[in-house]
């Protein structure tokens, strides 16, 4: 019996369009998160796809030694693709010459990400047994021999590179690079026990398997074993990544948000709609439990209805935003399942938990309502409903991002944005008793108005604000993120680096860069030297942690040290005064946090078999993403005036200037030259793809945000019918009626606009400190531009709402 009433009360009001605001609402929440989602993760995927070739690889295992046989057969087992290669310096000779190299030996299928740069063109091809690829200084250091020797073989040398895709940006790696085979390996016999080699394991394959992967062998891996993958920082291009892919979270937890701020506005004025209808049923004799069933079928077709609508509506959205995509984006296809799923539970859930309260109070409504009808049922349990839109909010936030940081962040943005309404809504009230019913003034009408309605004007603050907070909170981290992306890349950044400068040829190579309108940056003292001890405790290393020796770890390798008596670029001053005093050192605070030291503590270094002992004096922050030179550790010129130094630079060459570099090399030829062009061009690639991601995801939240706050208008049409022919009734003018109208709307918008400004500067702090890592600075502009921005909106979406009612006579409206 319910459920035929149910159905019937379901096409009554559907085919009458009084279904439309919660339908719509649904319909826009699913919609939202299918389709933000859907376009999220296929921008995530094409974002990493490319970021992946700087490593050639999605994931890799560097050992040094050989890799447990195991770990392979773990991969093979997952369908993964797996190449295999080592990487080891060595001597080579041609005729007199010799040099030392870094040798890359490749096995088949290598690279399984990107393409091999040769300087005759791209290709996908390896050397061929018996023969050598090298990087072209190493042609000018040993004078273009055709052979060279290599332990115990002698290879051709076939081919010259001018960039592999997995070589990084090392500009203190000065060792020109030689590619061969892994099978040649042995003939040479370079490789004994106790040589020093790097076992590099490549791996690429789908989301899925890449991640089963990595919980079966990380477990396995030792102290000395690396797992490498686009966000592990060896990536030039791995802060990026990661700050878009929490942008890209953020802008759907932010959807999530907006669908569940539509859910509860819709399902509030469902319930408001209903209550002469229960009060009714119960008058003709019907029992609490059929009036539950009765609206629980109902509201359950409206959410499934919505539901579906919702997912057809971000499929269709995900299909023509990817119709507009590069094709490099759109060939990315992630699993449609994720957000389908995703969009199903956001209906359920937030219609569940956010029509809770709303639907308590319809079910409680008095039958006495038929003669009163100012009986609402019961007044209490508010607090019910702010724990379960919450928890609704904070569940599908966290189900979907499986960020706690994030999702906390706009659960604690949303219960500012509550109190700050809660607070308004008060202040309305109380405020309001002094306003009269005059109809002589446009202003003083509009405040008798919003007093009137000031609970349902405080729920159509949520849809407003909550829109705006949405569009200033994703604008302002799009614009942060792009403004940090420029600086790590900047239109001229240097695409060449110049090592093993000798002293005597630095005001020579000075001369050169400025007869030649060359620029330059720094030239920055290089000097090679160990950290033995802090505060006098004498340092062990890794190793010799590993292997059970008690003592305080250093660093294990020599550190690339240089002098300045400045602040370079792109590093902060975090901490104390950057070195005054000939003894003192500046620190970089990664480093400073992994060694345990801070300012006072003394570092003693062994340089050249002599020992420094100077103070910390400073602790920097550095920007590591920057295609710049970047030290651990800066002294003053007078601590390391004693050592001997060769020095480093970079420069930048428009492509018409690239004939200056063959003089560079004739005048300097001890000098030499990397080229990071190609590395800053492709950079520059994935800098514009997720400049691209950003800026659809924006406009994405301004589409969703624009029709949460056309359906919130929706909201208080039936009341503002009544009113308008009340005031017709009294003699009211069209146009006192239509300037009325618009100001209530415009300061609606206003303060909508000032809660927007005070909940998302909160937010942006939040997120700025705790997810992005970014500056934090107050948006002074928005203080002005958001509320006369929200006026204007919300003025012209109002009166654009109400023209009809607006337009219609006395006798119109009392018959509507």
């Amino acid at each position: 019996m319910e459920m035929r009433i149910a159905w019937k009360l379901f096409k009554r009001e559907l085919f009458q369009g009084q279904l439309m605001l919660i339908i719509l609402a649904i319909t826009l929440a699913v919609l939202s998160v299918t389709g933000l989602s859907r376009v999220s993760e296929r921008l995530q995927l094409a974002i990493n796809g490319q970021a992946s070739k700087f490593i050639a690889a999605d994931r890799i295992i560097n050992s040094p030694t050989p890799l447990n046989p195991d770990i392979v057969l773990q991969a093979e087992r997952l369908g993964l693709a797996h190449v295999a290669s080592m990487q080891f310096n060595s001597m080579v000779y041609a005729n007199d010459n010799f040099q030392l190299v870094t040798v890359r030996a490749v096995d088949e299928g290598y690279p399984l990400k990107g393409k091999i740069e040769l300087t005759t063109g791209i290709t996908q091809a390896l050397p061929e047994q018996g023969t050598l690829w090298y990087e072209s200084r190493l042609g000018g250091i040993l004078a273009h021999p055709k052979r060279l020797e290599l332990g115990n073989s002698e290879f051709n040398l076939s081919a010259e590179i001018a960039r592999l895709p997995d070589a990084g940006f090392n500009p203190f790696a000065s060792s020109p690079v030689v590619l061969m085979r892994l099978d040649d390996v042995a003939q040479t016999g370079v490789i004994q026990p106790g040589s020093r080699v790097n076992y590099v394991h490549q791996f690429t394959g789908e989301a899925s398997q890449l991640t089963a992967f990595e919980q079966a062998v990380k477990p396995l891996l030792n102290n000395s074993q690396r797992w490498v993958d686009v966000q592990s920082g060896d990536s030039p291009i791995a802060s990026a990544v990661k700050r878009a892919e929490r942008f890209l979270l953020l802008a759907s937890l932010l959807g999530i948000a907006l669908a569940c701020a539509a859910i509860g506005i819709a399902a509030q004025r469902y319930c408001q709609r209903h209550f002469d209808v229960v009060a009714m049923l119960k008058t003709f004799g019907a029992s609490s439990k059929q009036i539950r069933v009765l609206f629980g079928v109902h509201l359950l077709l409206v959410t499934s209805l919505g539901i579906i609508l919702g997912l057809i509506g971000g499929l269709i959205l995900d299909g023509i935003i990817t119709a507009y995509l590069p094709q490099a984006i759109a060939d990315y296809s992630p699993p449609v399942a994720r957000p389908i799923g995703l969009g199903v539970a956001t209906g359920l859930i937030s219609a569940f938990m956010f029509s809770a309260y709303p639907l308590m109070r319809l079910l409680a409504i008095p039958p006495l309502r038929v003669l009163q009808r100012q009986l609402e049922g019961i007044a209490l349990g508010m607090w019910l409903h702010l724990l379960l839109s919450v928890s609704a909010m904070a569940l599908l936030g966290y189900l979907y991002s499986q960020s706690l940081p994030l999702t906390l962040t706009v659960v604690a943005g949303v219960l500012l944005l509550g109190v700050l309404l809660s607070l308004f809504g008060f202040l309305l009230i109380r405020a309001g008793h002094s306003v009269g019913m005059k109809t002589t003034n446009p202003m003083q009408l509009a405040l008798a108005g919003l007093r009137r309605r000031a609970k349902q004007n405080a729920v159509q603050l949520v849809g407003f604000s909550s829109a705006l907070v949405l569009l200033l909170t994703i604008i302002a981290l799009r614009q942060d993120l792009l403004d940090e992306w420029q600086k790590q890349l900047p239109a001229q950044s240097p695409n060449y680096f110049l090592v093993n400068i000798a002293p005597d040829e630095q005001q020579p190579l000075e001369d050169y860069f400025s007869q030649n309108s060359i620029q330059a940056t720094d030239i920055y003292p290089v000097i090679r030297g160990r950290l033995v001890e802090i505060n006098g405790e004498t340092l062990i290393s890794s190793a010799q942690a590993n292997d059970g020796v008690e003592g305080r770890v250093g660093i294990s390798r020599e550190l690339n040290l240089t002098w300045r008596d400045s602040l370079p670029p792109n590093n902060d001053l975090l901490e104390g005064k950057f070195n005054q005093a000939a003894d003192e050192v500046s620190v970089e605070s990664g480093v400073a946090e992994r060694l345990g030291v801070g300012l006072g503590d003394t570092l003693t270094y062994v340089i050249d078999n002599q020992r420094l002992t100077v103070t910390i004096a400073s602790i920097r922050g550095v920007h590591w993403e920057t295609l710049q030179p970047n030290f651990f550790m800066i002294f003053t010129k007078d601590a390391l005036a004693p050592f001997a130094y060769t020095s480093m630079a970079s420069f930048y060459l428009e492509e018409e200037q690239k004939h200056l570099v063959l003089g560079l090399i004739k005048s300097f030829p001890t000098v030499s030259i990397i080229d990071v062009g190609a590395m800053v061009k492709q950079l520059r690639e994935i800098i514009d793809q997720v400049s691209l991601s950003l800026t659809l995801v924006l406009v994405l939240v301004l589409l969703a945000s624009s029709l949460v706050m056309i359906a919130q208008t929706e909201a208080g049409m039936a009341t503002r019918q009544r009113e308008l022919a009340v005031l017709r009734t009294f003699g009211a003018s069209g146009w006192l009626l239509r300037m009325a109208t618009a100001l209530e709307f415009a300061l609606l918008g206003t303060i909508a606009g000032l809660l927007a400004v005070i909940v998302a500067e909160f937010t942006l702090y939040l997120l700025k400190t705790q997810v992005f890592e970014l500056v934090v600075y107050m948006h002074w502009n928005w203080w002005a531009i958001a509320p006369l921005s929200g006026a204007l909106v919300v003025a012209l979406l109002g009166t654009w709402r109400c023209r009809q009612l607006l337009q219609k006579s006395c006798s119109e409206l009392l018959k509507a």
